[in-house]
C-alpha cells in the first residue's frame, strides 16, 4: 500500500490516480474531506501532528511526502514525519522538496528543507527526491480576476522561469515510487521553457480566445498576498526566485524526460486541460 499525503491538490490528486490505475492500494491523505477515485482509500489528518499521519502508515511500504504550508514555519518539525514512517514500517519515502535546495542553499526555507532532505537519506529507508521549479498551477491564482474581471496581477512581469506541469510532478514521483531503478535519485523538474508571467497570461487569454489585461505588483503586494497561504520566509525565497532567477534556475532540467521518456508539458498544455477554472 502507497501513502499520498496532500492528496487533494496539484501533485496528489494525479499520483493517487495513477498510482490507482497502476494497480496499487492506495491511501490518500488530506486534511479535509475530499472525493477520491474508486478503490482508494481516504483519510483526514493534519501532518503538523506527525502522530497523526500513524493510522494512514498502517500496512504502507511506500509514503509520498508533501509538505503543507505550515510546515515550512520556523517552528515547524516536518523531520517528525519521516520518523513516523520509519517506525511505521514504510520501507520508502519518495519527498517533494524543492529545486531552490540547490540554486538557493541559503534561503531560509531551503535550509530547513535540505535538512529534511538530509534526514530522509539518514533515516535507513530507501528514498528519492523530487525537486520542481515554480508550478504552472500557481496560475490558478488568477483565476477568479480573469473570470470576473479580466486581469491578471502578478509581479516581475518580464521575469521568467520554467514552469513545471504538476501533473509532470505526480508522474515522475509515481515513477520513483514504483520504480526501484529511482531509489536514490534526486530529480530536478523544470518546463520545456522559459515563460514570463506576461506571457502566461497571454496564453490563457488565447486559449479563451478573450483579452486579459496584465497588472504588475510591487514585491511588498505581492508579498502581503502570498503570506496569507505560506510563512513569510517561504513567500520572500520564492520571490527572490521570481523576481530575479540565476542562471541555474533558467536551465531547463532533462529530468522529466530521463524518468518519462518524454518531453516535459509545456505551459500551453497545461493551460489547454484547465482552461475551465478561467471561464
Amino acid at each position: 500500500m502507497i501513502v499520498v499525503t496532500g492528496a487533494t491538490g496539484n501533485v496528489g490528486r494525479p499520483l493517487t490516480q495513477a498510482l490507482a490505475e497502476a494497480g496499487e492500494q492506495v491511501t490518500a491523505v488530506s486534511r479535509h474531506a475530499a472525493d477520491v477515485p474508486a478503490g482508494v482509500r481516504h483519510i483526514r489528518a493534519d501532518l503538523s501532528e506527525a502522530q497523526g499521519l500513524a493510522p494512514a502508515l498502517d500496512g504502507a511500504k511506500a509514503l509520498f511526502l508533501l509538505l503543507s504550508g505550515d510546515l515550512h514555519a520556523p517552528d515547524a518539525r516536518p523531520a517528525d514525519l519521516i520518523e513516523q514512517a520509519a517506525a511505521g514500517g514504510v520501507r520508502k519515502v519518495v519527498l517533494l522538496s524543492s529545486q531552490g535546495v540547490a540554486t538557493r542553499p541559503q534561503g531560509p526555507s531551503r535550509v530547513a528543507m535540505r535538512a529534511l532532505e538530509d534526514t530522509l537519506r539518514g533515516s535507513g529507508m530507501d528514498w528519492a527526491v523530487v525537486r520542481p521549479g515554480g508550478f504552472a498551477s500557481n496560475a490558478l491564482a488568477w483565476a477568479e480576476s480573469i473570470r470576473t474581471q479580466g486581469t491578471v496581477a502578478a509581479p516581475f512581469g518580464d521575469a521568467g522561469v520554467p514552469v513545471v506541469d504538476p501533473a509532470d510532478i505526480a508522474a515522475v514521483a509515481a515513477a520513483c515510487l514504483l520504480d526501484d531503478r529511482h531509489t536514490g535519485g534526486i530529480y530536478e523538474l523544470t518546463g520545456p521553457e522559459v515563460i514570463t508571467p506576461r506571457q502566461q497570461a497571454e496564453a490563457i487569454a488565447s486559449a479563451l480566445g478573450s483579452p486579459v489585461r496584465f497588472h504588475e505588483l510591487t514585491r511588498a503586494e505581492a508579498k502581503a498576498a502570498m503570506t496569507r497561504v505560506v510563512p513569510a520566509e517561504l513567500a520572500d525565497d520564492t520571490l527572490d526566485i521570481i523576481g530575479a532567477p540565476n542562471a541555474a534556475e533558467l536551465r531547463i532540467s532533462p529530468d522529466v524526460e530521463r524518468v518519462l521518456g518524454r518531453r516535459p508539458n509545456s505551459f500551453g498544455d497545461w493551460v489547454d486541460r484547465n482552461i475551465a477554472a478561467f471561464r
